[in-house]
């Protein structure tokens, strides 16, 4: 697989939230805003290049035994450095984020991505892949947001763009299910037109 393979296969062909379906609890959560969502993708994509990179840097050094424990001590290190950052100089969108930035420790997609790809590869691939993957996910997020943005609150990053009142369900975590249902459904329609030409 080539590097320009590695880095884009995130946006669509193996995108988390869209294809694999990871990190589905901090999307259906944050993606109120679409600022919420490219914030906690921004923040995920950070940790999830950093953690991958330190991985295949010292893979050859962690034991089989103690190999899952500690890829969560670097995974949590990078999360509490996003964590102190976000909360010193974002404070507005730290306050909006949460409880979802501390258990970015706990995003399958940072470990399995650490596990199944940064272990086993280069120190260059394994930045490829974190940072291909993070974008994607941080699109997906930022996807998801405007679109229950617009539907439920006429805004689109903030700014006005009709004016009355939306569709409260879009506002709830019942319009990120409905939101999801219809993007994959798009997305597995195009997928499957595309692929039978």
């Amino acid at each position: 697989m080539s590097r320009a393979q590695i880095f884009t296969k995130g946006f669509i062909k193996e995108n988390a939230v869209f294809s694999l379906l990871l990190g589905l609890c901090p999307m259906l959560g944050v993606t109120t805003t679409a600022i919420n969502g490219v914030g906690m993708g921004l923040a995920t994509t950070f940790v999830l290049l950093m953690s991958n990179i330190v991985v295949a840097m010292i893979k050859d050094f962690i034991p089989d035994k103690v190999r899952i424990p500690s890829f969560i001590v670097i995974i949590a290190s990078f999360v509490t450095i996003v964590e102190l950052t976000m909360q010193a100089y974002m404070p507005s969108l730290f306050d909006a984020l949460g409880l979802f930035i501390p258990l970015i420790v706990v995003n399958c997609l940072i470990l399995g991505r650490a596990e199944a790809f940064a272990s086993k590869n280069s120190f260059i691939d394994s930045a490829l892949d974190g940072l291909g993957m993070g974008l994607g996910f941080t699109f997906a997020l930022a996807i998801l947001g405007a679109i229950r943005e617009v539907l439920g609150s006429g805004q689109f990053f903030g700014l006005q763009i009709y004016n009355g009142d939306g569709m409260l369900v879009f506002v709830l975590a019942p319009g990120a299910f409905i939101a999801l249902g219809y993007l994959i459904a798009i997305i597995n329609r195009l997928k499957a037109k595309t692929e039978s030409k």
